[in-house]
């Protein structure tokens, strides 16, 4: 499986940030998956992230691990209209199954394009991670 997959699924929930004009914006996700090898997050086309993804694609993402441990992940975010992949997202374990279909005009999923992980700690140096 992909490193930075890995990661993120270890946190449980991470933070999504993206901008809107001058104003950072941040919510959470905890949907993510590996689709030919690339990070995928997932998220509803009717919601304001999604047009600020559409906007500008640049992201990061940051979670904590139980350990204490956690990371920051950045990339371009590219949107992926394959049925195929939202598939492939709905069915992993961490895909919201319940709220949607492929198809449906509505679940998109973007593939995390140049993604790049450090691993942060208060007792180590950061570690570089995928």
């Amino acid at each position: 499986m992909n490193a930075i997959v890995t990661e993120l699924k270890k946190t449980g929930v991470f933070f999504v940030a993206t901008e809107e004009g001058d104003q950072p914006r941040v919510r959470p996700f905890s949907a993510v998956t590996e689709i030919g090898g690339k990070p995928y997050i997932c998220t509803n086309n009717k919601k304001k992230c999604f047009a600020q993804m559409m906007q500008n694609p640049k992201v990061e993402i940051s979670g904590m691990e139980k350990d204490g441990t956690w990371i920051r992940v950045t990339g371009r975010l590219v949107r992926d209209d394959r049925d195929e992949s939202r598939a492939a997202m709905l069915a992993d374990p961490t895909g919201p199954s319940k709220l949607y279909k492929p198809g449906d005009k509505t679940f998109e999923v973007f593939a995390i394009e140049d993604a790049a992980c450090v691993k942060y700690s208060m007792t180590a140096e950061p570690v570089v991670i995928g």
